[in-house]
């Protein structure tokens, strides 16, 4: 009875793998059409070399492009994890990333979904989460994190739109949107959702809608607004004035003090 018992068990073990076997096979098998459609699955990656010579001028040769610049390293990997990812290739696609980790610095879940022309300048220390959504021609710049809040699981990270520019160091935390053409400036803690063409910065963000009249290219960030600057500028001038004013009532009281002795002294003359 015992090795019959455990024959049927080691015959369910060999079923359970040949299953196993079968079903990572299929899910290969299933991306077979990559090869048939090469063209457009290249396409991202295609835009992902083309944007950085319209980024980055010191971007000189598509062969210093190739060898010299980790961003777009790193979404090579990705897009090749990615691809194993959505069709549910366990570990694999986690090597590669681990991989991808270990040589560029950028840490990129296969699960992101990150659109084409996208452009992670220097990149050192950028983490994009699972559930991380990255819009078309986006440029991320060193030290940014799009990550999650807390340990809900689901859509966790944030969605960046197309055109926007996250600024060195941010943090954008949450299951939250930002809109097309954001500018995000360096080191700002974004926790709300944002709307397309607005500004943000600072700790935590604060939004800044968009002025019609100031258009500005993506690397002009001496141009982003400086709120705290001038919410100080604004306090001293308010200062300034109510000092004025203070010397303007201390005067005209001294004034009055002067009328007002030589007066009592002109009256103590006549009495005497």
């Amino acid at each position: 009875m015992q090795q019959s018992s455990l024959h049927n068990r080691n015959l369910n073990l060999g079923k359970k793998s040949d299953s196993a076997k079968k079903t990572f096979l299929q899910n290969l098998l299933s991306g077979l059409n990559f090869w048939s459609n090469i063209e457009s699955i290249f396409e991202p990656v295609k835009s992902d070399f083309r944007i950085i010579f319209e980024r980055d001028p010191a971007a000189r040769s598509w062969l210093e492009v190739m060898l010299c610049y980790p961003g777009l390293h790193a979404l090579c990997f990705h897009r090749v994890a990615h691809w194993l990812y959505i069709r549910q290739v366990a570990l694999i696609p986690r090597l590669i990333s681990h991989m991808g980790r270990f040589l560029t610095g950028i840490e990129i879940h296969p699960g992101a979904q990150i659109g084409k022309g996208v452009f992670i300048d220097h990149g050192m220390g950028v983490v994009i989460g699972e559930t991380a959504i990255v819009g078309d021609y986006t440029l991320i710049y060193q030290g940014v994190t799009l990550g999650g809040t807390g340990k809900e699981t689901g859509k966790r990270h944030p969605t960046i739109g197309k055109n926007v520019v996250v600024g060195a160091g941010a943090k954008v935390l949450g299951n939250i949107q930002v809109g097309d053409r954001v500018r995000i400036g360096a080191h700002s803690v974004v926790l709300r959702d944002v709307l397309p063409d607005n500004t943000v910065v600072g700790i935590p963000g604060r939004n800044i809608p968009h002025n019609p009249q100031c258009s500005l290219l993506p690397l002009e960030h001496a141009k982003l607004p400086d709120v705290d600057g001038e919410i100080i500028r604004s306090l001293l001038l308010r200062i300034e004035n109510l000092e004025k004013q203070v010397q303007t009532f201390t005067y005209s009281r001294n004034q009055n003090s002067e009328i007002t002795k030589s007066m009592n002294q002109q009256i103590v003359n006549k009495e005497r």
